[in-house]
């Protein structure tokens, strides 16, 4: 079963960049009880560790070898994505194959936890959207 907050976003006109309320029962934060809170914390906190987001965006929009993530995101060096992706692989997010030929080629894919915390993510992106300020121009 599916909750109202994984299920994806209707489609449509993109989100408002007006802050306003959020299009949810308000009220859903005092059902949070102190256990789910630091499960939460602990997930945020992952997927919040630098690099972490954009490694796994790169991923999920089809890089797969390491060369490639690497492209994919600005400013992230080599000795970083070695470290997160072993980092997200433990923590059950990404899987690295290992493909016997020569040369070895290592290749990484969001596991169905990855792929299910990606399309969670996605009203935390609407929310950025709805009361970030545009950079200026």
């Amino acid at each position: 079963m599916t909750s109202p907050s994984m299920a994806p976003a209707p489609a449509g006109p993109a989100p408002s960049r007006t802050p306003g309320p959020a299009p949810h029962d308000e009220l859903a934060w005092h059902r949070i009880d102190d256990d789910a809170c630091r499960t939460f914390q602990g997930s945020l906190e992952l997927v919040g560790r630098r690099w972490s987001s954009g490694i796994l965006l790169a991923i999920a929009r089809g890089a797969h070898r390491f060369s490639e993530i690497v492209a994919s995101v600005a400013g992230l060096s080599d000795r970083l994505l070695s470290q997160r992706l072993k980092e997200l692989e433990l923590a059950g997010l990404v899987e690295r194959t290992v493909i016997a030929t020569t040369p070895v080629q290592v290749r990484y894919a969001l596991t169905p936890r990855g792929a299910d915390l990606m399309r969670s993510l996605q009203p935390l992106v609407a929310w950025s959207h709805r009361w970030d300020e545009p950079s200026p121009g």
